[in-house]
């Protein structure tokens, strides 16, 4: 159990899931949080974090820092997605282990399970399948980051702990056209289209495959309360338990920000996993449910993107 005054190193906390965590642990009263950017501190960089932990000396840390993006930018950049997200995750991770942190918390992502896995996925259904191909580079990233944990867990008696968050969204998310997620994405392409006055918007692939999603400020809540009453080898979904299709997706993001053009799709371009459903029974049993729902939570992340084009 984190002590209010317990010193917390949030790992990218720049970032959408970094900076709600900062935010959440804020809202429960702890105000001793180390907090470093890029610019100070490059994670890729092994004597610079191990300098790092050896002068703060964090008791918990929640590493949330990663090189992110979605279908186009994870298959344009397979080389620098590994690399970058098994070199950050290493050095944070072992530096961690090195100077006595008491418990990290290592965040995932749910692309680590098998592509035709299951559904919903459980946590036990890790390394039972072929992952999908157009994200593989970062799942195999994150594996190693989850396994390298349990290992240490292992062999050194390490508390250390994984969550493995659900298709993401809310305020810091990345609205970049090359870069972004799904749903991100959709959000700038209806708002412009809106804005440009556009007939019509393409999306890629044919809108069929199913997606959940889970407002960032919930995961957030979710990694203080593992933190502080989670031990345990085996990760942790994090997730709805709920789904919809892309095309439902976008025709609700559409609606939210006011675009009444035609939707088309363009089945050239690749759908990613047909179904990707986490099974949350064990959060939810460990007393977590998330609170936010789909539509109350995109009319949120809109009004955070309207704030950043402003």
């Amino acid at each position: 159990m984190m002590d209010k005054n317990s010193k917390i190193y949030v790992a990218g906390h720049n970032g959408m899931v970094g900076s709600a965590i900062v935010r959440e642990l804020k809202i429960k009263g702890y105000d001793n949080i180390v907090l470093r950017s890029h610019k100070e501190l490059d994670l890729t960089r092994q004597n610079d974090v191990e300098r790092f932990f050896e002068l703060e000396k964090p008791e918990y840390v929640f590493l949330a820092a990663a090189k992110v993006g979605g279908i186009g930018a994870n298959s344009a950049a397979l080389a620098d997605f590994m690399y970058d997200n098994m070199i950050l995750e290493m050095n944070v991770i072992r530096a961690a282990w090195i100077n006595g942190c008491k418990k990290l918390e290592f965040l995932g992502s749910s692309c680590i399970y098998p592509r035709m896995a299951p559904q919903p996925i459980k946590e036990e259904y890790l390394l039972t399948g072929a992952l999908e191909k157009t994200n593989e580079a970062y799942a195999l990233a994150k594996i190693s980051g989850l396994k390298y944990c349990e290992y240490l867990n292992t062999q050194y008696g390490t508390n250390y702990i994984s969550v493995m968050p659900t298709n993401l969204y809310g305020p810091n998310d990345n609205y970049d056209p090359k870069r972004s997620h799904v749903l991100p994405a959709l959000i700038r392409r209806f708002h412009e289209a809106k804005i440009k006055g556009l007939k019509e918007v393409i999306c890629w692939g044919d809108g069929t495959p199913l997606r959940e999603f889970l407002y960032v400020d919930d995961l957030a809540e979710l990694c203080v309360f593992l933190m502080n009453n989670y031990s345990g080898n085996e990760t942790v979904n994090a997730g709805t338990g709920k789904e919809i299709s892309i095309k439902e997706l976008a025709e609700l993001i559409a609606k939210i920000v006011g675009y009444t053009g035609i939707v088309k799709w363009d089945t050239s371009k690749p759908n990613g996993t047909p179904r990707k459903l986490l099974d949350v029974s064990k959060a939810e049993s460990l007393g977590w449910k998330y609170k936010i729902s789909l539509s109350d939570g995109i009319k949120k992340a809109y009004e955070d993107f309207l704030m950043r084009e402003v």
